[in-house]
């Protein structure tokens, strides 16, 4: 008989909603009815996109150093060189040690649905279709006051690289959730 583990998809967290109602007991405090869910538990965490837009842009930096100053490239072609040296590399850190130098440096870790690092392929497939997935989403945004009087509206763009994590089933996360999650899991070690 074999010991099925948990994964990180498959975890929920219970959450407590307290909604008002009509009713006021004999002291006048309003009576608020209770109401238990089970959610699936965010390993997502405010400011995490930013966070992994700049923690590759921090890996793409030496390696076009390298090609633009020790190889005498031009820029562009610096950049494209180092874009492939970026995937490879961040596979083989990731899958040894859970994260790149950008992740490392912004406290940021990855993990696959079991909550261990991912595998060489895996890792390797999800880097890749970062470069896929990587696109702008433009949003319609209106800049609080003083333009709410003249109604200045202008687009932001955000870029979005989570779809790679979603079809790779693995997550980006602080290294400080690496507890909390390998308790939820009940893992000894991760990695």
């Amino acid at each position: 008989m074999s010991i099925r583990m948990k994964r990180i998809s498959e975890l929920k967290e219970r959450k407590i909603t307290r909604r008002a109602t009509r009713n006021f007991d004999s002291e006048g405090r309003r009576i608020y009815d209770e109401f238990e869910y089970d959610l699936p538990y965010k390993t997502e965490f405010l400011g995490n996109e930013k966070l992994r837009i700049l923690a590759k842009i921090i890996d793409v930096i030496p390696l076009f150093m390298v090609f633009f100053f020790l190889f005498q490239q031009p820029a562009i072609l610096s950049l494209l060189f180092s874009i492939p040296f970026v995937i490879l590399l961040g596979a083989v850190l990731e899958t040894l040690y859970g994260t790149t130098l950008g992740k490392k440096l912004l406290k940021l870790k990855v993990i696959d649905d079991n909550g261990n690092y991912p595998k060489i392929l895996k890792s390797l497939w999800r880097n890749f279709l970062c470069l896929i997935v990587f696109y702008p989403v433009f949003d319609d945004f209106i800049p609080m006051a003083p333009n709410e009087i003249l109604k200045i509206e202008h687009k932001e763009t955000n870029f979005t690289m989570h779809m790679n994590n979603k079809l790779c089933k693995t997550y980006i996360v602080k290294e400080s959730q690496i507890p909390e999650i390998r308790k939820r899991l009940n893992h000894k070690i991760l990695n």
